[in-house]
């Protein structure tokens, strides 16, 4: 079978769920295009974090947007002003977000600070915001004192696993086991040269 164009979140696409590291040490911030500054996180930004989430399809309502910020974020808003940022248009509009954190199920013991939740508004996608604001938010974790960063991501959202190996963040080796199925998954929709080791998966194991 061939595979039909896909979106850059796209459910159809079989789902794993995939971790990336990497040091962070000697990463570069790279500019925003003229026009968007940063912002971070204030009290009744809540909804705006949600909004930009939904566009992004991560979530498909505004409940479910709700249900993930009490989930992750409500009892550790004290923490989201030096964490959470936001890029901001030349209207005010926030446009896109992610957050310095760590594993709140305190499973992961490692220190490593973790890249949560990065999205851009659909409108707002390809217009060069997504690795300005992740190399962002990764200079906040330096400031933060890590050294090491997490991104816990999945094959349904393909497109951004490129991003962040485009960035330098690699397959955390038990996950690159584990779920290889779906970096197999990764290294036919991207063929990223991080994944030069990994045979590409046939396209009928692509669509889940």
């Amino acid at each position: 079978m061939a595979l039909p164009e896909l979106d850059n979140h796209d459910s159809r696409i079989k789902y794993y769920e995939l971790m990336l590291r990497a040091e962070i040490t000697d990463m570069k911030e790279i500019p925003l295009p003229a026009g968007y500054h940063y912002e971070m996180y204030r009290d009744g930004d809540r909804d705006a974090w949600i909004a930009i989430e939904q566009s992004a399809k991560e979530f498909g309502n505004y409940e479910e947007g709700l249900d993930a910020w009490k989930r992750y974020y409500a009892d550790h808003t004290v923490e989201l002003p030096e964490r959470m940022a936001f890029v901001v248009n030349e209207a005010g509009e926030k446009v896109a977000t992610a957050t310095a954190f760590y594993d709140i199920r305190g499973i992961d013991q490692s220190g490593d600070g973790w890249l949560h939740w990065v999205a851009v508004k659909r409108e707002y996608q390809g217009r060069g915001l997504s690795k300005p604001m992740i190399s962002h938010v990764i200079q906040i974790m330096k400031r933060l004192g890590y050294t090491y960063a997490k991104i816990p991501t999945q094959t349904t959202t393909w497109l951004a696993v490129k991003v962040y190996l485009d960035l330098g963040f690699r397959p955390i080796e038990k996950n690159l086991v584990n779920s290889r199925g779906g970096w197999r998954i990764v290294k036919r929709l991207t063929n990223h040269p991080a994944l030069a080791e990994l045979e590409p998966a046939n396209d009928e194991d692509v669509i889940g």
